[in-house]
C-alpha cells in the first residue's frame, strides 16, 4: 500500500512537471506572437504605467521639416563652382544644423539635373546634380520634382533627374517619372509605425507641352487624375502628403484658384499640402484637418538681384517645422494629428565679394547680413499669419 502510494505521488509530481511546462511553452508562443504586432522603436506607449505594454491608447510620431524652392540660377552654381566640380554644401551648413534633429525633411527640387557641359539656367534649366548632393548631405529625405520647370529639357532632363534620384537611398520623390506604370506605383514608407506617402503635381510647364502619349513624364495637375492618385493611397497611409506647385510668382495673396485646389485636396483627405512656386512666403491655414501651407518661398535663389522690383519677397523663405502623431485607441480606430506647428524665417544672403551664398534662419541673423533685419522679420511673420492669426513664428533671439 505504501508503494502504491508513493507511484501516485510520483505521477502526481511528474504531472505536475508537465503542466507546468506546458503552461510556459505556450506563454512564450503568446508573448512571441504579440511582440511582433507591438511597436517598440521610438513609439511612446501611453498609459499610467510607462513599463506596462499594450496599454492604450498607443501613442507614435515623427518629426518633419519642409522648406522652399531649390532654385539654381546661373550665379549660385558659378559660386559653387569647384577645381573639379560644384560644392553647394557651404551654402547650407546653418540649415543642416536644424535638419539633422528631424526625420522627415521636404523641399522642391524647382530646376531639373544636367550632366556637365550641358547646364543652363534661367529660363530654361540644366543644373548641377552637386546640389542633389549638397540637399541630401544635410538630410532632406522627401523632394518634389512637378514644377513649370520639369520639362525644360524635355524628356532628356526628365531621366537625368530621375536617374539620379533613383541612385539614391532612403529617400523618397514624386512629381515625373518614367512610364504610366512608374507614375502609378506611389512608393509607402514608414517611420516610427507610421505609414506616410507624398504626390506631387504642377499646374503646367511654361507652354513646353509634355507629349500627350507620355503624360506619365510629368504629373500636370488634373482634378480627375488627382482624385484618382489620392484615392488609390488615401486608405494605404496613415500621412498623406501633397506637393502642389501653384500660385502667382511674387504674389504673396492666395488666389480663388488655389483656395479651390486646396479645398479639393482637404475634402479628399489630404493631412499636408505644401505649395511652391510663387518664390515668396504666402499664407498658412487650416481646413478642417488639413494643415495648407500655401509657399514656404525660396530656399535659395539668385532673385537677391530683383530686389528693386520685388524687395526681400525672393530671398525670405521658411523653414515650417512640426510633430505628426498616431495614436491607436483601444477599439483600434486611428487618429492622426499634426502638433507643435511652427515656423522660421530663413534669408538667401549673396556676399558678391567673397563669391557664396549662405541661408541663414533668422535666429543667427544680425545686420552685417541683413540691415533692419527685425524689420524685415514683422514684414513677412505677418504674410505666414494673414490667414490665421495662431500661427507660430518662431521669435527672434534677444541679446
Amino acid at each position: 500500500m505504501a508503494k502504491l502510494k508513493r507511484k501516485v505521488k510520483k505521477r502526481i509530481k511528474q504531472l505536475t512537471i508537465i503542466f507546468i511546462f506546458i503552461v510556459i511553452i505556450f506563454s512564450g508562443i503568446l508573448y512571441f506572437k504579440e511582440s511582433l504586432y507591438t511597436p517598440v522603436n521610438n513609439s511612446k506607449v501611453a498609459s499610467n504605467n510607462n513599463n506596462v505594454r499594450n496599454k492604450y491608447p498607443l501613442e507614435y510620431s515623427f518629426s518633419l521639416l519642409a522648406t522652399g524652392d531649390g532654385l539654381i540660377h546661373n550665379n549660385v552654381a558659378l559660386y559653387a563652382k569647384t577645381a573639379d566640380g560644384y560644392d553647394f554644401k557651404p551654402f547650407i551648413t546653418d540649415i543642416k544644423e536644424i535638419v539633422k534633429d528631424f526625420d522627415l525633411a521636404y523641399y522642391n527640387q524647382e530646376t531639373p539635373f544636367g550632366t556637365p557641359g550641358n547646364y543652363t539656367y534661367y529660363p530654361t534649366f540644366s543644373v548641377p546634380q552637386e546640389f542633389g548632393d549638397a540637399m541630401l548631405d544635410a538630410g532632406f529625405n522627401l523632394i518634389s520634382l512637378a514644377s513649370n520647370h520639369s520639362f525644360d529639357k524635355r524628356e532628356n532632363g526628365i531621366m537625368t533627374t530621375l536617374n539620379y534620384f533613383k541612385s539614391k537611398d532612403n529617400i523618397m520623390y514624386n512629381g515625373i517619372a518614367s512610364s504610366y506604370e512608374e507614375q502609378e506605383n506611389f512608393p509607402i514608407k514608414e517611420k516610427n509605425n507610421i505609414s506616410y506617402a507624398l504626390l506631387s503635381y504642377t499646374y503646367g510647364t511654361n507652354g513646353i507641352n509634355v507629349p500627350s502619349d507620355k503624360s506619365y513624364l510629368v504629373n500636370v495637375f488634373d482634378k480627375e487624375k488627382a482624385k484618382k492618385d489620392i484615392l488609390s493611397i488615401r486608405d494605404k497611409v496613415d500621412f498623406l502628403i501633397v506637393a502642389m506647385h501653384w500660385g502667382v510668382e511674387y504674389n504673396q495673396d492666395i488666389t480663388a484658384e488655389q483656395k479651390e485646389e486646396a479645398q479639393f485636396l482637404a475634402d479628399l483627405g489630404v493631412d499636408l499640402v505644401i505649395g511652391n512656386h510663387s518664390h515668396c512666403l504666402e499664407p498658412v491655414e487650416w481646413i478642417d484637418d488639413t494643415l495648407v501651407i500655401y509657399s514656404l518661398g525660396n530656399f535659395i535663389s539668385n532673385q537677391i538681384d530683383l530686389y528693386s522690383s520685388i524687395g526681400y519677397k525672393g530671398v525670405v523663405g521658411a523653414l515650417a517645422m512640426m510633430d505628426v502623431k498616431k495614436t491607436i485607441n483601444e477599439d483600434k480606430s486611428t487618429n492622426i494629428d499634426i502638433n507643435n506647428l511652427r515656423f522660421e524665417l530663413i534669408y538667401t544672403y549673396k556676399n558678391t565679394n567673397e563669391k557664396y551664398y549662405k541661408i541663414i534662419p533668422f535666429q543667427n541673423l544680425n545686420n552685417n547680413y541683413l540691415k533692419d533685419y527685425d524689420k524685415v522679420y514683422e514684414q513677412y511673420k505677418k504674410v505666414l499669419e494673414k490667414m490665421d492669426s495662431t500661427i507660430n513664428v518662431l521669435p527672434l533671439k534677444t541679446t
